[in-house]
């Protein structure tokens, strides 16, 4: 992993808190299991495939394809409506983004930046 990457880990692990403040920065941050080879877009404390702790951080593409979307018409409290939020498949990892347009499955998307939610950061692909 780069070195630069490291002022996102606490510990020598991912946080979210690391994770966020990468997201505020531009950069995509994951982890990838030692053991099964997994790929998350968000940090854990173990593998969601088989229960490793071995995990490292790294850099998710900043391209992908959109997995499944969906239009939010009646958005919850602190949220503005309609928006649309899609699963975006990013190498092999899967993240839960908000898209700037409309978009159909299978479609090509980049990432973009990140919005600023009452829940905090999160990534925006168009």
């Amino acid at each position: 992993m780069s070195e630069s990457l490291d002022a996102y880990r606490s510990d020598g692990r991912l946080t979210t808190n690391g994770w966020r403040a990468a997201l505020e920065d531009g950069v995509l941050l994951g982890q990838t299991c030692a053991d099964c080879e997994h790929v998350t877009a968000a940090p854990k404390a173990a593998c969601a495939r088989c229960g490793s702790r071995d995990l490292s951080t790294v850099q998710l593409p900043e391209e992908g394809t959109v997995y499944s979307v969906s239009r939010i018409e009646v958005a919850p409290a602190g949220f503005d409506a309609p928006y649309h939020v899609g699963l975006v498949t990013l190498g092999d990892a899967r993240l839960t983004a908000r898209l700037s347009d409309a978009a159909e499955i299978g479609d090509s998307v980049s990432f973009q930046d990140a919005v600023t939610t009452p829940e905090g950061p999160a990534p925006r692909f168009g």
